[in-house]
C-alpha cells in the first residue's frame, strides 16, 4: 500500500521564511555577496591568495615518456577486411599472399591477437607470437 506523503513545504506555510533564516536573508542576489572569485580583492588583515595563482598553470610537470606508436592486432586482418583493404590499395596481393605494409597503413607494430586464416607477407615490426601465427598460417615476415 503506498503511503501518500505530505511534501516538506507544508509545514512552512505558517512560517515567514519557509526555513530560510531572517526574512530579510533570501530576498535577492544582494545577499550573495558575489559570484565566482568574487571577494578575493582589497580586504585588509586577510591573508587571500592572489588570482594569479588560481589562473593559468603553475608548477613543474614532469615530462613523461615519449608516445608509443600505433600497433594492430592480427586478428584485424580477416578475409573479409584484406579484400576491402585490397580494393582500396593499401594491401597488395602475389597469388594467394598478401602484402601488408604496416608503415603504408599508419601502424608500427602488429600483435598477436587473434587468429590469422590467410597467408601474410608483412613489412614491419611483428611480435614473437604474431609471427608465430603468421607463419603457421603459410606466411612471412619481414
Amino acid at each position: 500500500m503506498v503511503v501518500n506523503k505530505r511534501r516538506k513545504v507544508h509545514k512552512y506555510r505558517a512560517g515567514v521564511t519557509h526555513g530560510g533564516g531572517h526574512r530579510k536573508k533570501r530576498r535577492g542576489a544582494g545577499s550573495r555577496g558575489g559570484v565566482g572569485n568574487a571577494g578575493t580583492g582589497k580586504r585588509a588583515g586577510q591573508k587571500v591568495p592572489s588570482m594569479d595563482y588560481k589562473l593559468g598553470p603553475h608548477g613543474f610537470h614532469r615530462g613523461g615518456s615519449k608516445p608509443k606508436g600505433e600497433s594492430i592486432n592480427i586478428g584485424y586482418f580477416t578475409s573479409e577486411k584484406l579484400s576491402l583493404l585490397e580494393k582500396s590499395g593499401d594491401v597488395s596481393r602475389e597469388g594467394d599472399i598478401f602484402i601488408i605494409d604496416l608503415a603504408k597503413l599508419g601502424y608500427n607494430k602488429m600483435l598477436g591477437t587473434g587468429s590469422c586464416t590467410s597467408a601474410l607477407k608483412v613489412v614491419g615490426m611483428v611480435s614473437a607470437k604474431a609471427a608465430e601465427k603468421i607463419q603457421s598460417a603459410g606466411g612471412s615476415v619481414e
